[in-house]
């Protein structure tokens, strides 16, 4: 094309721009310039990942909470921060001991208890693999080498079986030992799903076994005393409010905390906590708050006015949606005063040739149908009608509020140390705070509440059960039982009477003491079988008969 033809088009184009135009483009390149700023600092190596509970987590707090007070954005109830205690895991007490003759074995380096182990001391006088009843089991892992080499062997469950069968035998301990040398060795599961038995259950390495085992004839003095204590954490939530004296709220959320180095085994990096890597979290989820702060800023400037509106950085998500859960419980959030709730994670890897966005929860309310067709203009929308889904949504959900999920999707940096800021598509991401700002427009224009519709939803269980019970399980509770965070409409459960909050604790003659009994019984049933299960709910006790099917 000649120059001065070029010239002429670029003249035309630059006198058919609006003021509006200009204008637009001035305000999207401010908000382009403080989502980086933002994202790039939350998801900085100052901060460390933002592990729910660490320092790093913590400063990411003050610096959201200064957006909020610089945008003179008022706390929730007059606080900003919403702290909630949690447990998470198991961790070895350093009271625990492991004697050997006259030596004390270095724990967990030498020897470790297994997170199945019961809290309590034994001594005895033993010989490897001789099993005498009344007495300490000192067994061998690995029966051969084959077994130690295999890097899919499955110690935790192989001990977790032959433990069990030693306490039916009379054992008052087990210590297991490696006589081989595997280089796969086991180490302690804090997250393990396994069961207390009534018995110390120990890990001794190859190196302790070959120091103090190896080529002894005679008997072995063996002293354990064990204490595994749940794991503790503080963290904490937070909350800004624009209280417009409405009738209703609506909630917008993201969540805030990342995986830090790796160490809670959520990690998709190879050996992430030997190498200590930060998990940046830049799109997971540094854009998803940045949005909400983009968010609350327009809401307040464009004066809307019909709902109130709340807005909630969570923590706890990567952890199992623990901030959010919290956040509902200690709130006592009422869906009969919750308009909608809208939550945004991992918004800013928009792919510029497919434009594809997930929207979540359209199955949950009527009025979302409005939703997708106005999305339609501008993205190529992925549609996703449950409740339920791996982020602080479902919280709401399962609290009978409608929702709506964005989401730009996975990609190759999900949970590993490269999710960086550099990789974020800014103005893909303004894309998406545009459309979530005409949701929240047009809604504000009919400030009803929105109808509530139960969607289909996952259940628990693997692909080999043959029946389930169409429950939620929350995955938090761990004091006996297993907690029901949602049911599933049309399943045996809810046709049994069973509802939220309810902690089923025996399933026909199996008693349920969590998880992993819970799988088991439901592995015992097939399609039709008719039986009772037993769930305490506000205290007292109910046995309610329950049809099983798939």
């Amino acid at each position: 094309m000649p120059v001065r033809l070029l010239s002429l088009l670029i003249l035309a184009a630059l006198l058919t721009t609006t003021p509006a135009a200009h204008a637009q483009k001035k305000a999207d390149r401010r908000e382009i310039a403080q989502l980086q700023a933002d994202i790039t600092y939350l998801a900085s190596d100052e901060l460390e990942g933002r592990r729910t509970g660490t320092k790093g987590e913590a400063i990411a707090a003050d610096y959201i909470v200064k957006q909020y007070k610089d945008a003179s954005i008022l706390p929730y109830k007059g606080e900003y921060y919403y702290p909630f205690h949690f447990t998470y895991g198991k961790e070895i007490s350093g009271a625990t001991q492991v004697r050997v003759g006259i030596a004390s074995l270095r724990v967990p380096e030498d020897a470790f208890p297994l997170a199945f182990s019961a809290n309590k001391r034994v001594t005895g006088d033993v010989l490897p693999d001789v099993m005498e009843q009344g007495n300490i089991a000192l067994v061998a892992l690995y029966t051969d080498a084959t077994n130690a080499d295999d890097p899919h062997f499955d110690a935790e469950k192989v001990m977790n079986e032959k433990a069990k069968e030693m306490e039916k035998q009379g054992a008052t301990g087990v210590v297991f030992y490696d006589s081989y040398g595997s280089k796969w060795e086991p180490s302690f599961n804090k997250h393990s799903e396994y069961e207390p038995l009534g018995i110390p259950v120990v890990y001794m390495s190859n190196a302790a076994y070959r120091k103090y085992i190896f080529g002894n004839e005679k008997s072995i003095p063996i002293d354990l005393n064990i204490l595994i204590n749940r794991s503790e954490r503080t963290a904490s939530n937070l909350a800004a409010y624009i209280d417009n004296g409405a009738k209703y709220t609506v909630i917008i959320g993201a969540h805030y905390d990342h995986l830090g180095y790796g160490e809670d085994g959520n990690s998709l990096f190879a050996n992430a906590v030997k190498e200590h890597q930060i998990h940046h979290g830049a799109d997971d989820n540094a854009s998803g708050t940045a949005a909400v702060l983009q968010i609350a800023k327009w809401v307040k400037s464009k004066k809307l006015k019909h709902y109130n509106y709340l807005f909630i950085n969570f923590t706890g998500e990567e952890l199992g949606l623990y901030g959010s859960k919290a956040f509902v419980k200690d709130q006592n959030i009422d869906s009969a005063r919750i308009a909608y709730m809208m939550n945004l994670d991992m918004v800013g890897r928009l792919n510029d040739s497919t434009h594809a966005l997930t929207l979540g929860g359209v199955g949950t309310s009527p009025v979302w149908e409005k939703v997708v067709s106005m999305g339609g203009e501008d993205f190529k929308l992925v549609i996703d009608s449950s409740g339920v889904g791996p982020s602080d949504h479902t919280s709401f959900y399962n609290a009978g509020i409608p929702v709506l999920f964005f989401f730009t999707g996975t990609h190759k940096d999900y949970h590993k140390p490269s999710d960086k800021p550099e990789l974020i598509n800014y103005p893909g991401e303004v894309q998406v705070i545009k459309y979530a700002t005409k949701v929240l427009a047009m809604m504000d224009k009919e400030p009803a509440k929105p109808a509530y519709l139960v969607t289909k939803q996952k259940t628990i269980g693997k692909s080999s059960f043959k029946v389930t019970l169409g429950i939620m399980p929350d995955y938090t509770f761990e004091t006996g039982g297993v907690r029901v965070d949602g049911v599933s409409d049309n399943r045996p459960a809810i046709k049994a009477g069973i509802k939220q909050g309810d902690i089923i604790t025996q399933l026909g003659d199996n008693k349920i003491n969590g998880m992993q009994s819970y799988m088991d019984a439901l592995g015992k049933f097939s399609p039709g079988d008719k039986t009772k299960v037993t769930v305490t709910r506000d205290g007292k006790v109910l046995v309610l008969p329950i049809e099983l099917n798939k």
